[in-house]
């Protein structure tokens, strides 16, 4: 999000050079930069012993697609915290395993997605509220039960991770 107006004193943004990232909003009351915002999200792709991947329903994202799970961090939480709670939250796993697999852009939302695989000993699924449904998949299904495979979508980039190992 690019900042118009001072969040402090409301006065309106000019450009001004700030180093190398070049022209800036720029409060001249307050004397400071405001950089561009962003969110922050995890992406979890869960797997049991069984070369099962948990996929996840969001009713608020699709009826046809599934993806993996998926949150937004919280101030003071790191990628990793939030991950295992997101997993807890939303599937009632405890992971026994974290692997982060890369930061993924998702211009639709101005999100940085942080990718991780997560192990887990646990078989039940308990979903949360906030999900339609979960099932364990076997990892060879995955693909055709996914959104469709484009740059954007991230759960494409971390299946492709787990499936390499």
């Amino acid at each position: 999000m690019k900042f118009h107006y001072c969040p402090n004193c409301g006065a309106a943004l000019i450009d001004r050079t700030a180093g190398d990232d070049g022209p800036t909003p720029y409060c001249q009351h307050c004397q400071q930069f405001w950089f561009p915002s962003f969110s922050d999200c995890v992406i979890v792709l869960v797997a049991n012993e069984a070369n099962e991947i948990a996929l996840v329903k969001m009713p608020y994202l699709s009826t046809r697609y599934a993806g993996f799970v998926s949150g937004y961090m919280k101030p003071g939480e790191t990628a990793e915290t939030t991950a295992r709670r997101e997993v807890e939250e939303e599937l009632g796993l405890t992971l026994t395993s974290l692997r982060f697999t890369g930061t993924y852009w998702f211009g639709k939302t101005d999100t940085l997605m942080h990718g991780f695989i997560g192990l887990t000993a646990d078989h039940e699924l308990v979903p949360s509220k906030e999900l339609a449904s979960a099932q364990w998949v076997a990892a060879t299904d995955v693909p055709d039960l996914l959104f469709p495979d484009r740059p954007e979508n991230t759960a494409f980039s971390v299946y492709r991770a787990y499936m390499a190992r």
